[in-house]
């Protein structure tokens, strides 16, 4: 089946864009190069191609529950306007897909789930409705989706819009903002660690979006970032990746993020009984940082391996731009996870020094 397009499709041909077949989609993997498109985003302020991702709505009288069940967050602790980020897990605790839910209204939520995932997901929601009295749409392909990030992407969209964006404050929304004359939703949530807003809108009027924000940040050096930098900026703040960093065979326990799974919530979601036991009994294996020692860049998928013994795998792993140092994720035996701790990355079959250290690469 041949990748879909986005609105945006002949914006990244025009502006040069190396476009290639991601997840299904072409999108830009750069147009300038990573580095630099990293470095915009980290200093100044870039836009991205998010128009991909999924869109999902459930509304009706029990919408609040049902969200509620589906979900390992507190779903019921989050007011209207007000976003979180969850996990949808299956009832082995594994994760049908790591998700932004918008709380609308108790009886209205938007979630925002990976591009690659969405259809999975629809029919996993919809198998779940049982006696809920809630209608679930899919809404994907009506929806277009820029995100501006930067410590300057405030400044470049407030040029747009005579609503004051500092009363959109970190993980809250406003349903309706006019941005230089089309309506939209705009969040602040953010996947590179940096400051930033989403811009939801119509498929037709996501372009008048993207063209208007890249003419008004020309002053702040405003560039327009491929897929590249994307993945690299969220590996550097912490911020994990479906399929990487936690799967259907990951739980978010093993990923490192108990935060976000309400084990002890009043309310029974799926899941809950499989990942109570995991947590209760111990995690056999953990997500950990390492840095490289001897010379090297990790990849997903390298074995690692301690005194021959194989006790994991690289999830994700990259020569940060920030930092200036080759470092990655790992899920590994748990016993191996201390900080410090040596281990060996096996790159090209040969074994290769690395160290253990915290998951929080980027401290700022």
């Amino acid at each position: 089946m041949e990748a879909r397009k986005t609105p945006l499709y002949d914006e990244h041909v025009k502006l040069g864009g190396k476009v290639v077949d991601y997840a299904g989609w072409y999108l830009p993997v750069q147009y300038e190069g990573l580095v630099p498109e990293h470095e915009a985003v980290r200093n100044a302020v870039g836009l991205f191609d998010v128009s991909h991702m999924g869109e999902i709505t459930i509304k009706g009288k029990d919408a609040l529950a049902f969200v509620d069940y589906l979900m390992t967050n507190d779903i019921s602790k989050v007011v209207d306007n007000q976003i979180v980020y969850t996990f949808m897990c299956a009832p082995d605790g594994g994760v049908v897909d790591d998700l932004l839910v918008y709380r609308l209204a108790h009886d209205d939520f938007y979630l925002v789930v990976n591009a690659s995932n969405a259809d999975k997901d629809y029919k996993w929601i919809t198998e779940q409705k049982g006696d809920f009295d809630v209608e679930i749409t899919n809404i994907s392909d009506t929806v277009g989706e820029v995100a501006i990030q930067g410590p300057l992407a405030q400044k470049v969209l407030q040029k747009l819009t005579n609503t004051d964006l500092n009363t959109i404050t970190f993980f809250t929304l406003n349903r309706k903002v006019d941005v230089n004359g089309v309506e939209c939703m705009l969040s602040r949530t953010g996947y590179t660690g940096e400051d930033g807003f989403e811009v939801y809108t119509t498929n037709e009027g996501v372009v008048k979006v993207w063209q208007d924000l890249l003419e008004a940040g020309k002053e702040e050096g405003i560039k327009p970032c491929g897929l590249g930098c994307r993945d690299t900026l969220r590996f550097e703040a912490s911020l994990p990746l479906y399929g990487h960093e936690m799967s259907d065979v990951i739980s978010p326990l093993e990923g490192g993020f108990k935060y976000f799974v309400k084990l002890d919530k009043a309310s029974d979601f799926i899941g809950k009984e499989a990942l109570n036991k995991q947590w209760t009994e111990g995690l056999k294996r953990k997500l950990a940082g390492f840095e490289m020692i001897g010379r090297g860049i990790p990849r997903e998928g390298y074995e690692i391996q301690k005194d021959g013994k194989v006790i994991g795998h690289v999830t994700t792993g990259y020569m940060s731009p920030t930092l200036k140092k080759n470092i990655g994720n790992a899920l590994i035996a748990t016993e191996y996870t201390e900080l410090g701790t040596e281990v060996d990355i096996m790159i090209r079959n040969k074994p290769v020094k690395a160290k253990i250290i915290s998951k929080k690469f980027l401290t700022k």
